[in-house]
């Protein structure tokens, strides 16, 4: 299948072009976040470019849809419509948590993730997910909450980017991997993805954010401050 790949959902772009069975896969990366706006959609014509197809000639085109950044995912569903609208090619949203998870197996074989990704403000996005003969399947669906409120069971793998923030406890034997949510991660669920009829006209490239504000209130920025100096103890520095 010749697919489009691409995440803006953390501070790092991701672009990746599948333009056959036998072609290899192209990539792009980069800054996310704000400057992810101005340069997805030249990455990728160039991409294309590279690959000698036209946009019209691909079989689907698949985003990172969230959570994650709200700049980053304001701007993956839009440039998805846009190319959806412009070619009449199928969108295909994926979870990020899920790409990650996908990316933590193909970098250590972890079957059994609980994936994570920095929500900002004291916060963690979170899902769980087992891979099964070839195939993976939700366990816990994805959510926001404290980093304490992250359970990870015996043997599984901590997967993310968000794996020194303070309060996960892990059991012994669990795993820990640092992963993003990339674009080649994105190509690998697509077939299964498409299978199900995950796909949607361009209007269903929407978003899932989960948070529903950008920003905390001065009592909760004052509270969290006093959270993290309980949890270093008596006699630790506080910053100004």
């Amino acid at each position: 299948m010749k697919l489009l790949a691409f995440d803006t959902s953390t501070e790092t772009l991701s672009i990746a072009l599948r333009g056959g069975a036998h072609a290899p896969v192209l990539e792009h990366g980069g800054p996310g976040g704000a400057q992810a706006s101005a340069t997805l959609i030249p990455a990728i014509q160039a991409l294309l470019a590279q690959a000698g197809l036209s946009l019209g000639e691909l079989d689907a085109i698949a985003f990172g849809r969230g959570p994650g950044s709200f700049t980053g995912l304001r701007t993956a569903t839009a440039v998805a419509q846009g190319l959806g609208f412009g070619s009449g090619v199928p969108v295909l949203p994926i979870d990020t948590l899920l790409a990650v998870a996908e990316e933590a197996h193909a970098l250590s074989g972890a079957t059994r993730v609980v994936a994570v990704l920095d929500a900002r403000m004291g916060e963690v996005y979170f899902a769980s997910y087992e891979r099964e003969q070839g195939q993976w399947h939700v366990r816990a669906a994805p959510a926001l909450g404290r980093p304490e409120g992250v359970q990870v069971p015996p043997g599984w793998t901590l997967a993310g980017n968000a794996l020194e923030i303070q309060g996960m406890q892990l059991p012994a034997d669990a795993g820990r991997v640092a992963a993003w949510p990339t674009a080649r991660a994105l190509l690998r669920l697509a077939p299964a993805a498409l299978a199900e009829g995950g796909e949607h006209a361009a209007a269903g490239a929407l978003p899932l954010y989960i948070r529903d504000k950008v920003a905390q209130t001065t009592e909760e920025r004052a509270a969290e401050r006093a959270r993290k100096e309980l949890q270093r103890g008596p006699g630790a520095a506080t910053n100004p």
